[in-house]
This record gives C-alpha cells, sequence and structure tokens, in this order.
C-alpha cells in the first residue's frame, strides 16, 4: 500500500482534551473552596468588557451539574479532533472559540453567557459536516457516530429553555459549519494499494504468483522439477 495513515494515536490525542478538562474543573475547585464566582468573566452581548468572556466563558461553569454535563462531550470530541484531523485541530479549538464567542456576543441576550457548551457545538458540528463532505468512509462514520450520541443537542440551539445560552450553541454550530465547509478540501485520502495503480501488473505481483490459472494455490510458484541427467552409459541395462 502506497499511503501512509493518516489516522494515527498520538500522547495529544488524550493528552490534550485530559488538560483541557482538568483545567475547567480546576477553575469550578477554585471557585468552590474560596467562595468566589467568575460568573462576571463570561461573555456579555454588545458590551465591550464583556468580550473577555470570549476567552474565560469556556472554562467557568454555573453548577456542578453544568460542569458534568459538558466534561464528557468535550472530552470525546476533542479527542476525535486530535485523532482523525490532527493536522488542523488547534485551528479548530482556536478559531471556533474566538468565532462561536464572538457570534454570542453579537446574537446573545443581556446576561452573562458561561460554558463550554459552545465550543461543544463547533466541534460536534465540524466533526458532523466535515466527515459528510470528506466522503471518507472513516469520517463518515465518524459522523454517524457524533448524530447518535450528540444528535439531540441540536434542539438546545432553540430557546426551549431561558437558563439555557441557545445564542451560545447556535453560534458554536454555525461557527463548526463554517470551518468544515473552509476546510472541505484538507481531508484524509483513502489509502491507495497496488493492485489500484495503473503500472500495476498481476504477472509481477509476488502474491499471485502463488496462484494458477484455475486459481490453485502453490507453495512454491519458483520451484521446477529437475531434469532427468542420466546417460546411457550409467544405465546398467545397458551394459
Amino acid at each position: 500500500m502506497q499511503h501512509d495513515d493518516p489516522f494515527r494515536f498520538t500522547p495529544g490525542v488524550l493528552g490534550y482534551p485530559i488538560v483541557f478538562v482538568l483545567v475547567i474543573w480546576l477553575v469550578f475547585w477554585f471557585e468552590i473552596r474560596f467562595g468566589y464566582s467568575f460568573n462576571n468573566y463570561g461573555i456579555y452581548p454588545r458590551d465591550i468588557t464583556g468580550l473577555r468572556g470570549i476567552l474565560f466563558a469556556p472554562f467557568i461553569h454555573g453548577s456542578l451539574k453544568h460542569l458534568f454535563n459538558n466534561s464528557i462531550p468535550l472530552l470525546v470530541l476533542s479527542m476525535s479532533l486530535f485523532y482523525f484531523y490532527r493536522p488542523i485541530s488547534w485551528r479548530i479549538l482556536g478559531y471556533g472559540l474566538l468565532l462561536t464567542g464572538l457570534l454570542t456576543w453579537f446574537l446573545g441576550r443581556p446576561a452573562f453567557h458561561i460554558g463550554a457548551s459552545g465550543l461543544i457545538y463547533c466541534l460536534a458540528a465540524f466533526l458532523f459536516f466535515k466527515g459528510v463532505f470528506s466522503r471518507h468512509y472513516r469520517l463518515v462514520a465518524l459522523s454517524l457516530i457524533v448524530v447518535f450520541l450528540y444528535g439531540g443537542m441540536l434542539w438546545y440551539v432553540t430557546p426551549v429553555d431561558p437558563e439555557i445560552s441557545w445564542e451560545g450553541h447556535l453560534s458554536g454550530l454555525l461557527s463548526g459549519l463554517l470551518f468544515a465547509l473552509l476546510y472541505r478540501k484538507n481531508i484524509a485520502r483513502p489509502p491507495v494499494y497496488v493492485w489500484e495503480e495503473e503500472s500495476y501488473k498481476e504477472e509481477d505481483d509476488p502474491f499471485m504468483k502463488h496462484f494458477d490459472e484455475d486459481g490453485n494455490f502453490i507453495e512454491n510458484p519458483d520451484w521446477k522439477p529437475e531434469e532427468d541427467h542420466t546417460s546411457d552409459s550409467d544405465n546398467p541395462s545397458s551394459l
């Protein structure tokens, strides 16, 4: 096979997502331990000070339930991103965080928007649409897994609960779709095998030499019967 597998497991596939989630938990622990609230560092729409929340909001959560509900999807989706889209993973994370936060700042209600759910929606949308656009069997399979696990999240891009930042969810969804479109050509190519190349010749293939014209297996295709070199002078019956 003349192809380097683009899907390789590296320490960063697990390491980076775990560190990200641990930092989020550490921030929440600090709030509980010292009785401090970072909610005012969230995104406050159409307010200059509220722009700082674009960077800080994903690390701030209002309750343990909120934190737990975001931790597992963030871990799973970011691990998928680093494994299947390693060359562009940091760009998707960085630009996704900035664009999702900026759209929330433009679209959101006048309240502090906190939590990593916007980034989660961005990752889920990117993984789904990117896999569909790529038509690579592994990436399409990933898209189906994302739909199976997190398809229900689509319901929360609408104002079904006043305590949920549906604007952040919608912003993440739009950001993920946009990046899937922008990077639709940056896809892993399916493996190209030797027999799929134009220069391939079946008679030169070492494996195919083990089969005859009828498809019977030949254990040693290079073996030839030895010729009989016995002369009449060596034959006792000729004496």
